[in-house]
């Protein structure tokens, strides 16, 4: 077979890539059809920036969903003369078969190799940054509505974790050598505790007066809660469904140890903002507790800047994650991870550039397009 040109490598690149085509038009056609019953979603829609800003991160979360059926190749295989092969190139013995996107220094296909790694980095940078803002409200909320001697201590606390390099504290948590010490089990035993206390907090301050109810949603969330929480942090979930690799627990710990005090400052200020409001007062006055003001009155009037920092800061993380990968700190040397994807292929960059650029780019879009999606919804937030 003859190599591919880059006409042909592009548009056998783009049919790779139909499952996604096919759920984005869904996914838009259905979000326009029903936007005025979206709230704020459906009001992003409204802005140029957020939509394309939108498109781009739900390409690469359909992208890393559909994953399995999008690459040509596994990811890990090495095929014998495919070494730093140009894209297009034809694999040999194979019918139909090229490396679209050339084959790496290890003769692993790339086009492959980028599109499983957006599952490594769309896995831990989300969920981490959803239990870092779970910390970070769960400690600023009473940081900010009680103040004195709680706020101090706190603050102290979270300025003591900001006062290091994000990058050298991101690398002293990461490195093999701390697992040793069993400072991340510690980390992770007691961030992982706090999900389920925000829950616990949120329904019993709404449910306070409704007994049975309230016994339902907190025996739920103890029982699942407790069960994700001793196979996450301990890895001794005796049904072995909720489980986390030492290396990806590092990682995921130190994410949410390194977000935690930066959320947990913008919650406060915010609570210390919206809690001079008169629908606090008003809530205050009919005696309601101080929980149920600061879950039902304050952070739901604090969602518009918290999501829009709840985006920003998943940005910041595939950067992180990308650093730590790049640097050979990341999961496992041999997976697709896009930093150490780029590491690998800087070394050959002047001879092969197609080695760093495809997940260089790949990384780039994501954080672009978060940001953007970011801009969209703090445009439409100033609106409300």
């Amino acid at each position: 077979m003859e190599p591919l040109s880059s006409l042909e490598i592009t548009g056998h690149i783009l049919w790779q890539f139909l499952p996604v085509w096919i759920g984005l038009a869904v996914i838009l056609f259905l979000s326009y059809s029903f936007r005025s019953k979206l709230g704020l979603y459906g009001k992003l829609l409204g802005s140029r920036i957020g939509t394309i800003g939108l498109v781009i991160c739900l390409f690469w979360l359909l992208t890393a969903i559909f994953a399995d059926l999008i690459v040509t190749f596994d990811a890990l295989d090495q095929v014998s003369g495919m070494k730093n092969k140009k894209p297009g190139t034809p694999v040999r013995g194979l019918e139909d078969a090229w490396y679209l996107l050339g084959g790496d220094n290890l003769a692993r296909d790339i086009f492959s190799r980028l599109v499983m790694g957006s599952r490594s980095v769309l896995s831990i940078a989300p969920a981490a940054t959803v239990f870092a803002f779970m910390v970070g409200i769960t400690l600023g909320l009473p940081a900010g509505y009680y103040g004195g001697k709680l706020d101090t201590l706190l603050s102290f606390l979270a300025n003591l974790v900001l006062a290091f390099p994000v990058i050298l504290l991101f690398y002293l948590l990461v490195t093999p050598e701390i697992r040793t010490t069993g400072v991340p089990l510690v980390l992770s035993g007691v961030l992982f505790l706090f999900p389920i206390v925000f829950f616990v907090l949120l329904f019993s301050s709404r449910f306070g007066e409704q007994k049975h109810k309230l016994a339902a949603y907190l025996a739920v969330t103890l029982i699942v809660g407790l069960w994700a929480y001793s196979g996450l942090a301990f890895n001794a979930d005796p049904l072995g469904v909720f489980y986390m690799d030492p290396n990806l627990l590092n990682i995921f710990v130190s994410v949410v140890f390194v977000n935690s005090p930066t959320v947990f400052r913008i919650v406060r200020g915010l609570t210390i903002d919206i809690q001079t409001r008169d629908y606090v007062a008003a809530a205050q006055t009919r005696g309601e507790r101080p929980w149920y003001i600061m879950l039902w009155e304050i952070l739901p009037n604090a969602r518009g800047p918290l999501i829009v920092d709840f985006c920003l800061r998943i940005g910041y993380t595939t950067i992180l994650l990308g650093t730590l990968g790049f640097f050979g700190l990341g999961v496992s040397p041999e997976s697709p991870d896009w930093g150490l994807t780029i590491n690998e292929g800087r070394k050959l960059l002047s001879i092969y550039p197609h080695l760093a650029l495809p997940p260089a780019l790949a990384l780039m879009s994501l954080v672009l397009g978060l940001n953007l999606l970011a801009d969209g919804l703090r445009e439409e937030s100033l609106k409300d």
